[in-house]
Order: C-alpha cells, then sequence, then structure tokens
C-alpha cells in the first residue's frame, strides 16, 4: 500500500491525464500508482513523464536495449511496478530471467549497455575510463548520453516508487499488467 495517497484519476489536471493517457497508450506507464502518488506536485509529475517519453516516443536507443537495460535497473531498484512491467516484446522472458550483462545470449553492444546499467545501479564510482571506452566501442556519443539519462530516470524512478510503495498490490498487479 502506498505511504502517500495517490491522487483518483478522475481528479487529475487535464494536462496531467493526457499525458498518463499517453504513457498508456504508448505502454511506458504499466501501472498508474507512481503517477497519481506524483500527481501532488502536477507540474513536476508532468514534467517527469515528459521526459520519459522523449525517450520513448524520440529516443535514440532501440526499444529492446532500453527494455534490457530498464529491467536491469529495476532489479537493482527493487521496484515491483517496474519489474512486472514489460514494455517491449522484444525481450523474452528468458532474456529477463538472465540479465547477466557477460551472457552471450545478449549482443556485444547489449552487454555493453547492461554492465553500464549495472554499474551505474550498484557500484557508480568503477565507471571510469575504459567502461567509457567499451562504451565508445558499441555506442555514438548521442546514445551514450541518452544511456546515461534513461538509467538516471529509471534509477530515481525506481528508488521513489519502492520508497513511495507506489505500485499495486499483488493481485491488482497481476489484473492490470496487461495495462
Amino acid at each position: 500500500m502506498p505511504v502517500i495517497d495517490p491522487v483518483p484519476l478522475a481528479e487529475l489536471p487535464p494536462a496531467l491525464a493526457a499525458s498518463v493517457e499517453r504513457g498508456r497508450a504508448s505502454r511506458m506507464l504499466s501501472s498508474t500508482i507512481p503517477v497519481q502518488i506524483w500527481a501532488h506536485r502536477p507540474e513536476a509529475a508532468a514534467a517527469w513523464l515528459n521526459t520519459l517519453e522523449q525517450f520513448y516516443v524520440n529516443g535514440c536507443l532501440d526499444p529492446r536495449l532500453r527494455e534490457l537495460v530498464r529491467l536491469k535497473i529495476a532489479s537493482i531498484t527493487k521496484c515491483q511496478a517496474c519489474t512486472i512491467a514489460r514494455k517491449s516484446d522484444d525481450v523474452s522472458e528468458e532474456d529477463i530471467s538472465c540479465l547477466a550483462w557477460n551472457d552471450a545470449r545478449f549482443s556485444p553492444r547489449e552487454q555493453a549497455a547492461l554492465h553500464f546499467a549495472e554499474l551505474f545501479g550498484y557500484d557508480y564510482f568503477d565507471i571510469d575510463d575504459r567502461i567509457h571506452r567499451k562504451l565508445a566501442a558499441h555506442f555514438s556519443v548521442v546514445e551514450i548520453v541518452e544511456l546515461h539519462m534513461f538509467c538516471a530516470l529509471m534509477l530515481a524512478g525506481g528508488r521513489m516508487t519502492y520508497v513511495q510503495r507506489g505500485y499495486p498490490e499483488q493481485d491488482e498487479a497481476a489484473s492490470s499488467a496487461g495495462a
């Protein structure tokens, strides 16, 4: 149960409600509960969603790679809403059950991104020139910047959602996972 009462969906300001609908339609949002909590600060919630939407609508990272990174970060933050959500059909349950950055199932590009995401979430002091050279071998500068920003947003969002308990109860989660 959330530690902050979510604002009812019917009471969201129109602009935020429109962002939520776009997010659900694009699969960017699998649960509205975190946004309903953030809706106590509707302008900030809308800004967060607009930033997130940029990655999903106008991002330069392919959907499979972005989903692998998102799920890697979710495994670190222990965010239930993030862990149960599926935002790309290009990632299999077998991929999700592994997510080890050095697993042969992942391409070298995916391995580099997963390794970076793991370090970003657990041990960011180990992100050194060697790691950046590894990224540069597989990604453009624009893609590296997006990867940094996406990891930061996922880490912050996952931790905030976990702390706020901003996820559906288990029985609700199972019924709304496809929504």
